[in-house]
C-alpha cells in the first residue's frame, strides 16, 4: 500500500467539528488552543458552537478547517504512531488544504498557517465587492468542455474554470452576469446540471488579483521549510518540494484552477492506491473513486476514524 494524505478545503466545515477530538485527545485540544493563541480570537468556540454563519465567513473558515487537520495529524502521531516521511508518499490539498498540507509535512508552522489562512480568507473575501462575483457547478461535462462554456461566456469580463474536481465536476468563477451565462452555454453543450453554488466571492479566477497580491506579501515574511514529502500544488498537478517553489505556486494558486482531478491522478499515476482524507468531511474521499478506479479514499476526521486507522495499521 502507498498513501497519500490529503486535505480538505472550504465547504467541509461544520458547526461541531473537531470537538470530539479535543474532548479525547490533549494533543487535539493543543493544536485548537494554538491557533486561538495565533489569531487572537477563540475560534474553536466559533467551531464548536456556531453560529454557522459566522463559521461559513471565509475568514474563519480557512484557518478552522486547516485547525481540524492538524489536529487529526497530531493525534495520529501520538495514537497511531503515524510518521508521515515513513508512511505517506505525497500530500495534497484542495485549495486552502494546500496550507494545511504543508503544515502537516512540516513547511510551515501551525502558528504561521493559522495566519496566514487568515490573511488569506480576509483578502479573498475583499478582493471582490459582495453580489458581483459568482461560482458555478457544472456537472456532467468534462473539464475542456466547461473551460470553453466559461470562455464563451466571459464577453469581456473574467469567467474561467476554478476548480476540476474530477468526476465530471467542474467549478466556474467570475463576473456574476458571465458565470449565469456560462450555465446556460453548459447546458447547451450537454451539461447534466449548472448549479450557482452559496459562495461569498468567486475564488480562483482573476478577480481575485488583490488577494494574491495581498498573500504575495504574506508568505514573503513567513519562513517555509522543505516539506518531510513532496506536496502535489494545485496549480501544477504534479510534485513540488523547494521552499521558494512553494511560495510561488501558493500565489498562483490565489487566481489558477485548482486541478484537483489532475492531482489525484498524478499520485495514482505514482503508485497511491489509498488516500487519507484527513479533517472535517469526506469530500475528496468521494471523488477518489471517480477519478482513480483502483484507489479509495479514507476519510480520518472523528476519534472514531482515529481507532480505525490505527487498528489497521
Amino acid at each position: 500500500m502507498t498513501a497519500a494524505f490529503t486535505f480538505p478545503g472550504q465547504g467541509s466545515q461544520a458547526v461541531g467539528m473537531g470537538k470530539a477530538l479535543a474532548d479525547a485527545f490533549p494533543q487535539a485540544r493543543a493544536v485548537f488552543d494554538e491557533v486561538d493563541a495565533a489569531l487572537g480570537q477563540k475560534l474553536s468556540t466559533v467551531m464548536w458552537e456556531g453560529p454557522e454563519a459566522e463559521l461559513t465567513l471565509t475568514a474563519n473558515a480557512q484557518p478552522a478547517l486547516m485547525a481540524v487537520s492538524m489536529a487529526v495529524m497530531r493525534v495520529l502521531e501520538a495514537e497511531a504512531g503515524l510518521d508521515l516521511a515513513r508512511d505517506a508518499a505525497y500530500v495534497a490539498g484542495h485549495s486552502l488544504g494546500e496550507y494545511s498540507a504543508l503544515c502537516a509535512a512540516g513547511a510551515f508552522t501551525i502558528s504561521d498557517t493559522a495566519r496566514l489562512l487568515r490573511i488569506r480568507g480576509d483578502a479573498m473575501q475583499k478582493a471582490v465587492p459582495a453580489g458581483q462575483g459568482a461560482m458555478a457547478a457544472l456537472l456532467g461535462l468534462d473539464f475542456e468542455a466547461a473551460a470553453a462554456a466559461a470562455a464563451e461566456a466571459a464577453q469581456g469580463e473574467v469567467c474561467q474554470a476554478a476548480n476540476d474536481n474530477g468526476g465530471g465536476q467542474v467549478v466556474v468563477s467570475g463576473a456574476k452576469a458571465a458565470v449565469e451565462r456560462a450555465c446556460e452555454i453548459a447546458k447547451s453543450k450537454g451539461a447534466r446540471r449548472a448549479v450557482l453554488l452559496p459562495v461569498s466571492a468567486p475564488f480562483h479566477c482573476a478577480l481575485m488579483q488583490p488577494a494574491a497580491d495581498a498573500m504575495q506579501e504574506a508568505l514573503a515574511k513567513v519562513d517555509i521549510r522543505p516539506p518531510v514529502v513532496p506536496v502535489v500544488a494545485n496549480v501544477h498537478a504534479e510534485a513540488i518540494q523547494q521552499p521558494e517553489a512553494i511560495r510561488a505556486s501558493l500565489v498562483a494558486q490565489v487566481t489558477g484552477t485548482v486541478r484537483w482531478r489532475e492531482c489525484v491522478a498524478y499520485m495514482a499515476a505514482h503508485g497511491v492506491t489509498t488516500f487519507y482524507e484527513i479533517g472535517s468531511g469526506k469530500v475528496l474521499s468521494g471523488l477518489v473513486k471517480r477519478i482513480a478506479d483502483s484507489a479509495q479514499g479514507v476519510p480520518v476526521g472523528t476519534p472514531d476514524d482515529v481507532a480505525a486507522f490505527k487498528a489497521a495499521r
